[in-house]
């Protein structure tokens, strides 16, 4: 595939910035990079446009400096939290990642953040906080303070085992017949009328 050489007008990621010569391919230049006005051939004319471009691209990185280092400072006292679903013992139904993170960024605090710049070793699998590192620029790192919580509601634990009441001593259930006592006959004696004996006549 034959190559040109070209002189980016605009900083294009992952081929360079104003002012940069680099060599594409001959078709990508001529479809794409100039009739965007993203790169011009190496010319003698363009190259007396260099030290405009390189003043261009000074202008742009020292923008991009001062925004991320003022990103860095708000973003350090800011908590994301993240919602997750977990089961029973606590753990997550799959995982947080840098993906996850800039969503939440941009839902809740309206900040619009690559997930590229956001630097997790491996995605977060449980619940807590966690401090999570920045790379906004080469020359600006960065924290953010990241909360996972449940969504999932806490089942209350299963209560103790009622306590038994203390049982009372029956005298008898129904249908027993029960002696009575001493006192009571003596009791329904002494209610009962006397009755008059007569004399017996001979």
């Amino acid at each position: 595939m034959a190559k040109t050489e070209v002189i980016l007008t605009q900083h294009i990621i992952g081929l360079g910035g104003e002012s940069d010569n680099v060599r594409v391919a001959a078709g990508y230049a001529r479809n794409y990079l100039f009739p965007q006005r993203l790169a011009v051939p190496v010319t003698s004319a363009n190259k007396r446009q260099l030290e405009a471009l390189k003043q261009k691209r000074a202008e742009r990185e020292a923008h991009e400096f001062n925004h991320m280092t003022d990103l860095a400072k708000a973003l350090q006292k800011l908590v994301c939290v993240v919602k997750v679903k977990t089961g029973e013992d606590g753990k997550l139904f799959g995982s947080v990642t840098s993906g996850t993170i800039a969503d939440e960024l941009k839902h809740q605090f309206d900040i619009a953040l690559d997930k590229k710049k956001i630097k997790l070793e491996h995605a977060i699998r449980a619940i807590g906080e966690f401090e999570v590192e920045l790379a906004l620029h080469a020359e600006v790192k960065g924290t953010l303070k990241v909360r996972v919580e449940s969504t999932t509601p806490v089942v209350a634990p299963v209560a103790a085992a009622v306590e038994e009441k203390p049982r009372t001593e029956k005298r008898g259930h129904r249908g027993d017949i029960i002696a009575p006592t001493e006192a009571e006959l003596k009791a329904k004696a002494e209610k009962k009328p006397k009755v008059e004996k007569k004399a017996k006549t001979e």
